[in-house]
């Protein structure tokens, strides 16, 4: 069994760290994903027979890391989708930017459309066909050497949305060679889903979970994260 880290569990939902670089759920790679991961550490520890249900909730690129839960019933995954429709899901990110942007702190509001050729989002018009309305708030929290320490409160969820929408303010995220540009800089992606709070899908209950970035690398490094 592939070992996770869980940070929460009952009968309704799992919440776990996703590492960075393994697909949240299973796609045409084939290759390990948390999805299947989870599934096998709930049937191996409650050694249940038969198909495991688990609810897919929301997604994270696969080179982002973080907090991610899953639903365990189908009650739970319609509630919690339900929440994800109406806005109940607060969803905190950390990005390291290459370059510092014009305001410390700012709300961007674009639209994209995906290419789903390459897997390759661009910033469009809103009269563009596929175009989606794109939202996050950012304010940076520190600057060193030339990059920033960004918390992003993302208000949608589109593909990529975090590294186009900081992409378009010629700030990308470090890291990100598919989006960055002339900037662009060799190196795992600075991209962390730091914070997930939501209500407990039964019971009703507001939960909150948080886990730091793996701050003893380069960029993290240069940046303190006491108060999160």
């Amino acid at each position: 069994m592939n070992d996770i880290t869980v940070l929460y569990e009952d009968n309704h939902v799992i919440v776990v760290l996703k590492p960075r670089m393994i697909a949240c759920c299973p796609d045409e790679s084939g290759d390990e994903n948390l999805f299947d991961m989870v599934k096998s550490y709930i049937k191996e520890t409650y050694a249940k027979p038969g198909n495991v249900y688990l609810g897919l909730v929301h997604r994270l690129d696969r080179p982002t890391g973080g907090v991610m839960v899953f639903a365990k019933t189908s009650k739970a995954a319609a509630r919690l989708s339900e929440q994800m429709k109406n806005g109940g899901f607060e969803k905190k990110y950390f990005a390291v930017l290459s370059g510092i942007p014009n305001r410390d702190k700012a709300t961007l509001v674009n639209y994209l459309r995906k290419n789903s050729i390459n897997n390759t989002v661009y910033v469009c018009t809103e009269s563009e066909e596929g175009a989606k309305f794109a939202s996050l708030a950012y304010e940076i929290r520190d600057k060193k050497e030339g990059l920033c320490l960004a918390e992003i409160t993302l208000h949608t969820g589109r593909t990529h949305q975090i590294r186009v929408q900081t992409a378009a303010i010629n700030c990308p995220v470090y890291g990100d060679m598919r989006y960055g540009g002339e900037k662009a800089v060799k190196g795992k992606l600075a991209l962390w889903a730091y914070s997930l709070r939501f209500s407990h899908p039964v019971t009703g209950e507001a939960l909150r979970f948080v886990i730091e970035p793996p701050k003893e690398e380069y960029p993290w490094n240069l940046f303190g994260f006491e108060k999160l």
